[in-house]
C-alpha cells in the first residue's frame, strides 16, 4: 500500500511502513475485521452499502473478475505468484486461501478448504477466545468473540447454537444471541493466499496440521 502523503510503502500483511519516511518509525496500522464474500451476498445483507465507482477512468476491467481480460484475471487462475518468496511451506497449496489470524504474537492460519468441512471452529490463541463462522455457499470466514462458549453449526450459515443450544445470529460486527440479551464482537481477520502469509508468518500455526517451513 502507498501512502502519497508521506511517500511511505505500508506492508499490508504486517501493517507496518517498510520504505519511505515512515520506515522504521514504529507505527503499525490496527487490524480491522475484513469480510471476503460475494456481492450478491453482501448486498442482501446490507441493502444500503455505498460502493466505489468501478469507472476509473483507466483501461481496465473490474465489472466481472471471472472474466478473460478483468483486472487480475490472469494470476487470480494461475499457480504462479507475481513476486519471489524464500520462505514457503508445502501444508498447503502456495495459493490456497486461508483465514489468517494473530492474537498475542500467535499467528494462524484455518484453509478455507478445512472450513468447508468444519464451518463452525472454537479455538483459543494466545488468551483470546475465538469462534469462526464460516458460510460455505460463498466461502465467508468471519471470527468472533467466544466469550466462554462452545458454539455449534447449523443448517443456516448465518445461525449458530451454543451449548445450550440457543441461537445466535451471525452478523458483520458481532454475534447476537437470538434474544438480544447478548452479544460477542467481530475480531480482525482477513482472507490471504497461503504462501504470502507463511513468507511473513513461518511460524504459523495451521488448523487442523502441523506446518513445517520449507526452504
Amino acid at each position: 500500500m502507498y501512502d502519497s502523503d508521506t511517500g511511505t510503502l505500508w506492508h499490508s500483511l504486517t501493517g507496518e511502513p517498510v520504505i519511505g519516511d515512515l520506515a522504521f518509525s514504529g507505527l503499525k496500522f490496527k487490524q480491522l475485521p475484513l469480510t471476503l464474500t460475494t456481492w450478491g451476498d453482501w448486498l442482501t445483507k446490507n441493502p444500503e452499502t455505498k460502493v466505489l465507482d468501478i469507472d476509473t477512468g483507466f483501461n481496465r476491467n473490474y465489472r466481472d473478475l471471472n472474466l478473460r481480460g478483468s483486472a487480475y484475471y490472469e494470476y487470480f487462475n494461475s499457480p504462479d505468484w507475481m513476486f519471489p518468496t524464500f520462505q514457503t511451506n508445502e501444508a498447503l497449496g502456495l495459493k490456497d486461501r486461508v483465514l489468517a489470524l494473530n492474537f498475542d504474537d500467535n499467528p494462524k492460519a484455518y484453509s478455507l478448504e478445512a472450513l468447508q468441512e468444519q464451518p463452525v471452529v472454537n479455538d483459543t490463541l494466545g488468551d483470546q477466545e475465538l469462534v469462526i463462522a464460516f458460510n460455505p455457499l460463498v466461502e465467508a470466514a468471519r471470527p468472533y468473540e467466544r466469550g466462554g462458549h462452545e458454539f455449534s453449526p447449523t443448517q443456516d450459515p448465518d445461525v449458530v447454537l451454543d451449548e445450550s443450544g440457543v441461537e445466535w445470529r451471525v452478523e458483520e460486527t458481532a454475534l447476537v444471541r437470538s434474544d438480544g440479551a447478548e452479544s460477542l464482537a467481530r475480531l480482525p481477520g482477513h482472507v490471504s493466499y497461503w504462501f504470502g502469509w507463511v513468507a511473513f508468518h513461518p511460524e504459523t500455526q495451521l488448523f487442523g496440521e502441523i506446518a513445517t517451513p520449507v526452504e
